[in-house]
Formats: C-alpha cells, sequence, structure tokens
C-alpha cells in the first residue's frame, strides 16, 4: 500500500522540464517562511528548466534560481506531462 509523500524528491533532482507539485518543505522556519513568499508553498506547482548545482524553476509565472541547498530542502511529487 502506497504511503503518503512515497514519490517525493528533492526539487533539486527533479528532470528539466519536469513539472512537480510541492509537497513539504524542511529546513528552519525562516527559511520555509522566505521560500513560501518566494511562491515555494506547499500544493504549488513548479517547474524545474535546467540546472543541478543552481536549479532555474519557473513557478507562478516567474523564473527563479536557487542554490543546491534551497532546492535539497523542497521536496516534490513529479506530475506526469500534461497533469498541470
Amino acid at each position: 500500500m502506497p504511503t503518503p509523500f512515497q514519490s517525493l524528491s528533492p526539487l533539486c533532482q527533479l528532470p528539466a522540464g519536469t513539472t512537480g507539485r510541492i509537497c513539504r518543505l524542511s529546513g528552519d522556519e525562516s527559511f520555509c517562511q522566505r521560500v513560501r513568499e518566494m511562491g515555494f508553498g506547499e500544493a504549488a506547482l513548479v517547474t524545474k528548466i535546467s540546472g543541478s548545482v543552481t536549479s532555474l524553476c519557473l513557478i507562478n509565472g516567474t523564473r527563479i534560481a536557487l542554490n543546491h541547498s534551497a532546492a535539497m530542502s523542497i521536496l516534490v511529487e513529479p506530475l506526469p506531462a500534461g497533469a498541470r
């Protein structure tokens, strides 16, 4: 039986061109609040455009670059192509 968040992966591991739903943020509260203010809140859809050390993402129509540490702390559920 699948468990909740079974297929979660860090945003930095999402393949380029893939969209994911943000399910969980890890890290201290100030980090979580800061990325939520940038649009990376739980249930938001994010598309990874490119990158591995620095992840270029599209969220709410805005391109934002995240360093590797920040992208590791944002856990996403990859969505099937066309599931937006």
